[in-house]
């Protein structure tokens, strides 16, 4: 084996794209599937660490459909930094308890991608706890098996598993996100809303997307004017 990985930073094609997220996809899968093997041994430490990162994998589906819409090398660049960024990957771990206290629209979700959050360095840093030793404070030594317990691991579990369910990506989904998102992407928020939601009426209309529980509309908030 090489000494070094050669990570490819530049240009992808759209069907490269898409292969990427279902290859991300399923090792997600794969991940927590491991991670539930553990959890249900009562190796709990490693069962979170493999969960996070699962949640990991499951963020390089975003990084990568936004990679389609960089419109210069810099910006590429930038989403090359984000997709080996373990703390850009793992933003939407706080999306299933946002949930569960009322969230429901767009905007009630910001706190993910808050760059102020000190949401992604918790998670990363729990990961980090869950594999190593260390000696962290005033010298106290952190032991993996000491620090985190079953209620731990099940959480964590379970946003993997909710972050981690089955979706077939492909090429015209990539196609389509550039054609309606990739024009509005230095635009207004309300013209990138509006542009998304094109981009999810377009895969309606070709059956590769459905609505959820929640009418996508009435999600980003801007039902009325969408509709017209």
């Amino acid at each position: 084996m090489a000494k070094g990985l050669q990570q490819f930073k530049n240009h992808l094609s759209y069907s490269q794209i898409a292969d990427g997220m279902n290859a991300a996809c399923d090792n997600a899968r794969r991940l927590v599937e491991d991670a539930q093997i553990l959890f249900d041994s009562q190796r709990y430490p490693s069962a979170v660490s493999l969960a996070i990162l699962s949640i990991e994998e499951s963020g390089k589906t975003a990084i990568l459909r936004e990679m389609a819409t960089a419109q210069d090398g810099k910006a590429l660049k930038a989403a090359w930094r984000s997709y080996r960024s373990h703390t850009k990957k793992n933003v939407a771990w706080i999306l299933p308890d946002l949930v569960r206290n009322g969230a429901r629209k767009l905007d009630e979700f910001d706190q993910i991608s808050n760059p102020q959050g000190d949401h992604p360095e918790l998670l990363d840093n729990l990961k980090q706890i869950g594999f190593y030793t260390d000696c962290l404070g005033q010298a106290h030594w952190s032991v993996p098996s000491e620090v985190i317990d079953e209620s731990t691991a099940k959480s964590i579990l379970s946003v993997a598993q909710i972050l981690s369910k089955k979706r077939i990506h492909t090429e015209r989904e990539i196609e389509l996100w550039v054609a309606h998102v990739g024009p509005a992407k230095q635009s207004t928020l309300e013209r990138q809303k509006k542009a998304v939601y094109d981009w999810f009426k377009a895969m309606e209309a070709e059956g590769l997307i459905e609505e959820g529980e929640i009418p996508f509309a009435e999600f980003l908030d801007c039902q009325e004017s969408y509709n017209q």
